[in-house]
């Protein structure tokens, strides 16, 4: 019996997957952010605020939070047939980040989410990612209450350097973390493009 076209099987893609952090402060979206975009129910390790814990966390410009991430996030999307993003968020208070040296094993890049009202709490994130040579974006969740800034405002803010983009963002919002997650890709693959360069003598 003769096949025609339409019923040969499609070639299977074994899809490339990449891991990506997302960082930033206490408070600042990064829970948000992985469940906005997951496809897969995302793993949380969410605890309540205690009281035992007020002294230690910051929670100016955040009051209305009552849970915090002890270990990560995990979430995964898939950006195109061949390519898989796995997505770690990591803790942002203080005493959580000798988690950060594990979660960072591996990663092709990082989003270190920004929160205008509190730019001050994403400076170790960047520190971080340039320490390690690891190629990040840093993206402004624009929150409703927070006032609106121009990214070369906020750039000048941080002291980025002028390859790390620079994005506004909307951590609730599926198709704008798209736009971030992206960027970063693009971003880390560039990098790594570049690295690969013979120096010029």
């Amino acid at each position: 019996m003769a096949f025609g076209r339409s019923s040969r099987t499609k070639r299977h893609i074994d899809p490339v997957t990449l891991k990506i952090l997302v960082a930033g402060g206490f408070g600042v979206g990064k829970t948000t952010l992985v469940g906005a975009v997951s496809e897969i129910r995302p793993l949380r390790t969410e605890e309540r605020l205690t009281e035992a814990g007020r002294p230690v966390d910051d929670l100016a410009g955040v009051e209305g939070k009552n849970t915090t991430t002890v270990a990560m996030d995990f979430g995964r999307i898939t950006l195109r047939e061949d390519l898989v993003l796995y997505l770690f968020g990591t803790p942002g208070q203080d005493r959580f980040w000798f988690l950060w040296d594990e979660l960072a094993q591996g990663a092709l890049g990082a989003v270190v989410l920004a929160d205008t009202r509190r730019l001050e709490d994403c400076f170790a994130g960047i520190d971080y990612f340039e320490r390690r040579g690891i190629p990040f974006t840093v993206a402004v969740n624009c929150f409703d209450d927070a006032t609106r800034y121009p990214a070369d405002t906020v750039r000048s803010a941080l002291d980025l350097d002028p390859e790390v983009p620079l994005l506004m963002c909307d951590a609730r919002v599926r198709e704008s973390v798209k736009e971030i997650l992206v960027g970063v890709v693009e971003h880390a693959m560039a990098m790594k493009a570049k690295s690969r360069q013979p120096a010029v003598t």
